[in-house]
């Protein structure tokens, strides 16, 4: 494994599960970028009838942009697979620096209309899948100087209308967020824990499939997760843990305010990600401001 520089993810090796679209694909060409390596888990490994991409389109893409890919087909469902990729990655690039949870899966639906199948499944995915994926990383981690864990979950948000509509949903990507909380305390000191979360929606496949072409429009594009994401994982891991951040403002940290570039459609209204209660002095955004 090659020597790290500082800034840059270059010499690094990521783990990303779900990275066949959306904003797994965009951490994983990001960080292609600075020349990282890049073990691809995801269960998409035939094109797909109507979402775009699969974990061997995406390595092509790491290749193009500079890195180095490892694709594989993996649900995180599964034990002995998530362990068999995880050491094939420190087999294939010698170790293994940051671990990125992104698979998810969604249905946004009441407790009466929400079937017992689909609960299981949003359970196994986020909840289960980031502790599981976490775990069979860390022993790893521990070995890096810079050792990261970034879930794309939520804040913590008590507030009951984050429940009564999607409490399936909530508990899920909640679960996700948990791991977050606990293992920062774990491994404070020894291995970065963090969450990011955008502020607005995001405009990825996942949207198109709950809410069709239209809201597209009305969101962000995976780049600003991307960037987000990089800005979090060239910090100190030992001393950046156990935050719950957001992508704008992880960007204005980081010196860039002006996020009319991510617009997925300039000048439209953006409309806020799940969670976030609104703030009173910063009603609906435009990125035409």
């Amino acid at each position: 494994m090659s020597a790290p520089q500082p800034g840059t993810l270059a010499g690094r090796t990521l783990f990303i599960t779900g990275g066949s679209r959306g904003i797994g694909r965009a951490i994983a060409l990001r960080a292609a970028a600075d020349g990282a390596n890049v073990a691809l888990a995801a269960k998409t490994g035939e094109p797909h009838p109507t979402l775009p991409g699969t974990v061997f389109s995406v390595a092509a893409e790491v290749e193009a942009a500079g890195g180095k890919a490892l694709p594989m087909v993996v649900d995180v469902r599964d034990d002995a697979a998530v362990e068999a990729a995880v050491a094939r990655t420190v087999e294939t690039f010698g170790g293994l620096d940051i671990c990125v949870n992104n698979a998810s899966a969604i249905m946004l639906v009441g407790t009466l209309d929400l079937p017992m199948k689909r609960f299981d499944l949003m359970q196994q995915v986020n909840a289960r899948g980031t502790y599981l994926t976490s775990r069979a990383c860390l022993p790893h981690l521990l070995e890096s100087d810079n050792g990261h864990i970034l879930n794309l979950s939520p804040p913590l948000n008590l507030n009951p209308n984050w429940f009564k509509d999607n409490l399936g949903y909530t508990m899920a990507k909640y679960g996700m967020s948990l791991c977050v909380l606990g293992m920062a305390a774990e491994f404070k000191g020894q291995v970065g824990v963090n969450a990011l979360w955008p502020r607005t929606l995001i405009s990825t496949s996942a949207v198109r499939m709950f809410g069709g072409d239209e809201l597209l429009d009305f969101g962000r594009k995976p780049e600003i997760m991307a960037d987000a994401a990089h800005a979090v994982l060239v910090r100190d891991a030992k001393t950046t843990t156990g935050h719950f951040f957001l992508d704008d403002e992880v960007l204005a940290e980081a010196g860039v305010t002006d996020l009319s570039s991510y617009a997925a459609v300039p000048g439209k209204e953006l409309v806020p990600d799940f969670f976030l209660d609104p703030h009173p002095d910063d009603p609906s955004r435009s990125d035409d401001a």
